[in-house]
């Protein structure tokens, strides 16, 4: 709808790549919806992922012991965070809609991607206990991970040698957005996209623009744990 404002995390080096069209892709097709998109490229914004000193411009709270969490925390009340966080969550506090895109990585996101997690989802910002899961800080948005397998569907199947493609989205969905109070819609899965034809890629990129045509109808998924064990 018209005014929706999208926010895509996206973390591939290489633009021709399928993450790259997919990201292309989401870009087009929610644009003409009459949304206002925002991407941060992580690998052309040469994203930092590593949780440092860095992060806290000035004095810090405890000189004496560092501590990341307390620090970064104190940091966002005083507004002392490094510029590229308070310009990510910026863009994070805007959005309605957050879309991961990425290609899996040993059974998880890319080092660079979890690196905006770790840095980006600061407490005070995204949670602050006992405000978390249905009462996190950024409850009224949504969340989506779109990604590439290495591994076949079968591979992910509940009785398959890889386990339930579900049992990684755990950390992920549960474990970071749902923490957040973010409401997550179903993933979506381009899986094993090197080992299939050209004319099945082509079918993925279609599938994924049908999809987004009416994103803004679907019902998030049941937030338990059920809907990743059961």
């Amino acid at each position: 709808p018209p005014g929706r404002k999208v926010l895509i995390v996206y973390a591939h080096q290489e633009p021709k790549s399928l993450n790259g069209s997919l990201k292309s892709i989401a870009v087009e097709e929610l644009s003409k919806q009459g949304c206002s998109v925002t991407v941060s490229d992580l690998y052309a914004m040469q994203f930092e992922p590593r949780a440092t000193r860095n992060d806290i411009v000035g004095c810090l709270h405890n000189s004496e012991e560092f501590n990341y969490g307390v620090e970064t925390w104190e940091a966002y009340k005083r507004g002392s965070l490094s510029s590229d966080l308070v310009e990510e969550q910026k863009k994070v506090q805007e959005a309605d809609l957050l879309i991961f895109q990425f290609p899996l990585y040993w059974f998880s996101m890319p080092a660079i991607m979890k690196g905006w997690m770790d840095r980006v989802l600061v407490q005070g910002f995204a949670h602050e206990f006992p405000n978390c899961y249905d009462s996190g800080l950024l409850k009224d948005k949504l969340a989506l991970f779109s990604f590439t397998t290495g591994g076949s569907k079968e591979m992910y199947a509940k009785g398959g040698i890889s386990g339930d493609i579900r049992y990684l989205l755990w950390p992920m969905q549960h474990g970071i957005m749902h923490f957040c109070g973010v409401k997550v819609l179903a993933p979506h899965i381009c899986f094993a996209p090197e080992y299939v034809s050209e004319e099945k890629r082509k079918e993925m990129l279609i599938a994924w623009a049908q999809r987004l045509k009416t994103l803004w109808n679907e019902e998030p998924i049941n937030c338990s744990p059920e809907w990743y064990f059961k």
